[in-house]
């Protein structure tokens, strides 16, 4: 049976079974990580899967963009649904999309395998937005790094991620910066999840068979 130990330094981390074979997921859990890679392969799946799961998203119509490895972008269009009253971008749009474009890089790094949380966001609103938005991640091949050497050790982590929100300038062939904002997220493995609530299950059992 696996189960939860805390390490000294206060992480957590997944002990497997003694004879060391993997748990085998469930059916649910194998088509929840296929949906989960799918909605990170390209814009179509996640315009497909956001319909589904996250229609905030879907509404508002922002669409990753990536140039190279460390390089990620979302673009949150100017439409009718994203604006105020007085023809500015609203702030519940600015604010709202940058979890979810923050959320989309951070995912798409931690891999199926991961349940990904925003636990802390900070948003500065510098100027009015009067056009589409892009959101850049800032130092993204440092996350890409501390993602990586996370994973390694196995249990769950917190990430700091900084966003850079800009309204696209076209005819003047450069942005101008809206706001930034700084996030930290909570990254758990799935099989760290389950393996709680397996152990809730089977104390739940106990309680009821001393009863």
């Amino acid at each position: 049976m696996s189960r939860i130990e805390t390490q000294p330094n206060g992480t957590t981390s997944l002990v497997l079974n003694p004879d060391g074979l993997p748990i085998r997921p469930t059916l649910y859990q194998r088509a929840e990580a296929f949906i989960s890679r799918l909605s990170t392969k390209n814009n179509f799946w996640h315009r497909v899967c956001s319909l589904i799961w996250l229609p905030f998203a879907w509404r508002s119509g922002i669409q990753m963009r990536r140039e190279g490895r460390s390089r990620f972008e979302a673009v949150l269009p100017f439409k009718r649904v994203n604006r105020n009253w007085y023809n500015a971008m609203a702030g519940a749009a600015l604010l709202g999309n940058s979890e979810v474009a923050a959320g989309m890089f951070l995912f798409s790094e931690c891999g199926s395998d991961y349940n990904v949380v925003c636990k802390q966001m900070k948003y500065d609103f510098l100027r009015p937005c009067l056009g589409p938005a892009i959101y850049s991640i800032r130092d993204g091949e440092s996350v890409m790094v501390a993602v990586k050497e996370n994973k390694e050790l196995g249990g769950e982590f917190n990430i700091d991620l900084e966003l850079e929100i800009n309204q696209i300038l076209k005819n003047r062939g450069r942005n101008l910066r809206v706001g930034k904002c700084s996030m930290t997220f909570h990254c758990t493995p799935k099989q760290m999840i389950e393996a709680k609530r397996r152990r809730k299950r089977q104390h739940a059992a106990r309680r009821t068979a001393k009863n």
